[in-house]
């Protein structure tokens, strides 16, 4: 997770085949927390626990810097182990959903694309975490 002054991102290359057709691109210029999400295959059998730990985590790191804007990106390559597309795309759209619920404006990155983006991270130590879950 990065507590972020700027993310954008525009879809490249399309790496699932039924991502239909390509999105617009995004862009936030507001602080914002994003969050590089990946999914393991048991991670599915215990979604509901996993989305209330991920909230947690999320709102702890944006209550550090009084930030309200969170950007989700499915992010796969930190591990060999990799969640069923449908299972990770499930987990984050749930994880949108609780943060919504909670008061936070949620941005996604698409689904089943690779994306060019560019990240500007704040400097407080605070601003970059690491958090398994």
């Amino acid at each position: 997770m990065f507590q972020a002054s700027h993310f954008s991102f525009e879809p490249a290359v399309q790496v699932l085949p039924d991502a239909g057709p390509p999105p617009a691109p995004g862009v936030t210029d507001k602080p914002a927390v994003v969050v590089y999400v990946h999914a393991e295959p048991d991670d599915a059998a215990r979604a509901s626990k996993l989305v209330t730990k991920a909230a947690k985590n999320v709102k702890w790191l944006a209550n550090k810097g009084d930030i309200r804007c969170v950007v989700l990106h499915s992010f796969d390559h930190l591990s060999e182990l990799k969640a069923a597309p449908e299972d990770a795309q499930s987990l984050i759209d749930r994880l949108k959903t609780r943060l919504e619920s909670n008061g936070y404006e949620v941005m996604t990155t698409p689904f089943g694309y690779s994306c060019a983006w560019s990240l500007s991270v704040m400097g407080a130590p605070i601003a970059k975490v690491f958090k398994a879950l």
